[in-house]
Protein backbone atom coordinates (compact mmCIF):
# COMPACT_ATOMS: atom_id res chain seq x y z
CA UNK A 1 0.00 0.00 0.00
CA UNK A 2 1.24 3.53 -0.81
CA UNK A 3 2.50 5.53 2.13
CA UNK A 4 -0.04 8.11 3.27
CA UNK A 5 -3.05 6.12 2.13
CA UNK A 6 -5.59 4.86 4.64
CA UNK A 7 -8.01 2.04 3.93
CA UNK A 8 -11.62 2.66 4.85
CA UNK A 9 -14.86 0.81 4.40
CA UNK A 10 -18.22 2.34 3.48
CA UNK A 11 -21.66 0.85 3.05
CA UNK A 12 -23.63 1.85 -0.06
CA UNK A 13 -26.84 0.68 -1.68
CA UNK A 14 -26.00 -1.71 -4.50
CA UNK A 15 -27.72 0.46 -7.14
CA UNK A 16 -25.73 3.54 -6.09
CA UNK A 17 -22.43 1.66 -6.25
CA UNK A 18 -23.36 0.27 -9.65
CA UNK A 19 -24.07 3.78 -10.95
CA UNK A 20 -20.81 5.05 -9.46
CA UNK A 21 -18.87 2.21 -11.12
CA UNK A 22 -20.38 3.13 -14.50
CA UNK A 23 -19.38 6.77 -14.04
CA UNK A 24 -15.91 5.73 -12.90
CA UNK A 25 -15.47 3.60 -16.01
CA UNK A 26 -16.83 6.28 -18.40
CA UNK A 27 -14.55 8.93 -16.88
CA UNK A 28 -11.55 6.66 -17.30
CA UNK A 29 -10.51 6.25 -13.68
CA UNK A 30 -8.02 3.47 -13.11
CA UNK A 31 -9.95 2.19 -10.10
CA UNK A 32 -13.02 2.69 -7.94
CA UNK A 33 -10.70 4.14 -5.28
CA UNK A 34 -9.49 6.84 -7.65
CA UNK A 35 -13.09 7.75 -8.48
CA UNK A 36 -13.91 7.91 -4.75
CA UNK A 37 -10.88 10.13 -4.07
CA UNK A 38 -11.99 12.50 -6.84
CA UNK A 39 -15.58 12.57 -5.54
CA UNK A 40 -14.33 13.32 -2.02
CA UNK A 41 -12.05 16.11 -3.32
CA UNK A 42 -15.01 17.62 -5.20
CA UNK A 43 -17.14 17.50 -2.05
CA UNK A 44 -14.40 19.29 -0.07
CA UNK A 45 -13.95 21.97 -2.75
CA UNK A 46 -17.72 22.55 -2.90
CA UNK A 47 -17.95 22.77 0.89
CA UNK A 48 -15.10 25.28 1.04
CA UNK A 49 -16.69 27.33 -1.76
CA UNK A 50 -20.00 27.39 0.12
CA UNK A 51 -18.20 28.83 3.15
CA UNK A 52 -17.11 31.82 1.03
CA UNK A 53 -20.66 32.90 0.14
CA UNK A 54 -20.73 36.26 1.96
CA UNK A 55 -22.87 39.33 1.48
CA UNK A 56 -26.06 39.72 -0.53
CA UNK A 57 -26.62 36.84 -2.96
CA UNK A 58 -29.16 35.57 -5.44
CA UNK A 59 -29.32 31.80 -5.40
CA UNK A 60 -31.01 28.66 -6.58
CA UNK A 61 -31.17 25.50 -4.51
CA UNK A 62 -31.93 22.47 -6.67
CA UNK A 63 -32.90 19.28 -4.87
CA UNK A 64 -34.21 15.82 -5.63
CA UNK A 65 -35.93 13.95 -2.85
CA UNK A 66 -38.03 10.88 -2.10
CA UNK A 67 -41.66 11.95 -2.03
CA UNK A 68 -42.71 9.04 0.18
CA UNK A 69 -40.05 9.55 2.88
CA UNK A 70 -42.04 9.92 6.10
CA UNK A 71 -42.27 13.57 7.19
CA UNK A 72 -39.90 14.89 4.54
CA UNK A 73 -42.42 16.98 2.56
CA UNK A 74 -43.67 18.51 5.80
CA UNK A 75 -40.13 19.24 7.00
CA UNK A 76 -39.21 20.89 3.69
CA UNK A 77 -42.34 23.05 3.82
CA UNK A 78 -41.67 24.03 7.46
CA UNK A 79 -38.02 24.86 6.79
CA UNK A 80 -38.97 27.01 3.80
CA UNK A 81 -41.75 28.80 5.71
CA UNK A 82 -39.29 29.60 8.51
CA UNK A 83 -37.06 31.30 5.94
CA UNK A 84 -39.77 32.89 3.79
CA UNK A 85 -37.88 36.20 3.84
CA UNK A 86 -35.14 34.56 1.72
CA UNK A 87 -37.37 32.73 -0.76
CA UNK A 88 -38.59 34.48 -3.89
CA UNK A 89 -40.20 31.47 -5.53
CA UNK A 90 -40.06 27.69 -5.82
CA UNK A 91 -40.95 25.15 -8.47
CA UNK A 92 -41.94 21.58 -7.65
CA UNK A 93 -41.93 18.81 -10.27
CA UNK A 94 -42.90 15.14 -9.88
CA UNK A 95 -40.14 13.16 -11.62
CA UNK A 96 -41.76 9.77 -11.16
CA UNK A 97 -43.88 7.89 -8.63
CA UNK A 98 -41.30 8.30 -5.88
CA UNK A 99 -39.06 11.29 -6.60
CA UNK A 100 -39.60 15.04 -6.79
CA UNK A 101 -37.42 17.85 -8.10
CA UNK A 102 -37.63 21.23 -6.46
CA UNK A 103 -35.90 24.48 -7.33
CA UNK A 104 -35.96 27.23 -4.71
CA UNK A 105 -35.00 30.75 -5.83
CA UNK A 106 -33.60 32.95 -3.08
CA UNK A 107 -32.24 36.38 -2.35
CA UNK A 108 -30.57 37.47 0.87
CA UNK A 109 -27.52 37.09 3.04
CA UNK A 110 -25.23 34.42 1.61
CA UNK A 111 -24.53 32.80 4.97
CA UNK A 112 -28.26 32.32 5.60
CA UNK A 113 -28.72 30.84 2.10
CA UNK A 114 -25.83 28.45 2.80
CA UNK A 115 -27.32 27.46 6.18
CA UNK A 116 -30.69 26.76 4.52
CA UNK A 117 -28.96 24.61 1.89
CA UNK A 118 -27.09 22.62 4.52
CA UNK A 119 -30.27 22.13 6.55
CA UNK A 120 -31.97 20.65 3.48
CA UNK A 121 -28.91 18.48 2.68
CA UNK A 122 -29.10 16.84 6.11
CA UNK A 123 -32.71 15.65 5.76
CA UNK A 124 -33.27 11.92 5.37
CA UNK A 125 -34.67 11.14 1.92
CA UNK A 126 -32.97 14.06 0.16
CA UNK A 127 -30.93 12.50 -2.64
CA UNK A 128 -29.32 15.53 -4.26
CA UNK A 129 -28.81 19.18 -3.37
CA UNK A 130 -26.93 21.83 -5.32
CA UNK A 131 -26.62 25.53 -4.54
CA UNK A 132 -25.67 28.08 -7.18
CA UNK A 133 -25.32 31.76 -6.30
CA UNK A 134 -24.41 35.08 -7.86
CA UNK A 135 -23.88 38.54 -6.46
CA UNK A 136 -26.94 40.69 -7.37
CA UNK A 137 -24.71 43.73 -7.92
CA UNK A 138 -22.72 42.13 -10.73
CA UNK A 139 -24.91 41.81 -13.80
CA UNK A 140 -21.96 40.57 -15.88
CA UNK A 141 -20.75 38.04 -13.29
CA UNK A 142 -21.18 34.37 -14.11
CA UNK A 143 -23.02 32.13 -11.62
CA UNK A 144 -20.69 30.51 -9.12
Amino acid sequence: MEQGLVRTCISLPEALLSQFDKVTQKRGYSSRSEGMRDAIRNTIVHYEWMNQVDGKRLGVISLVYEHHQRGLSENLARIQHERADLIISSVHIHLDHGDCLESVILQGEGKRIKELTETIMALKGVKYVKLNTISPSSSDQQPL
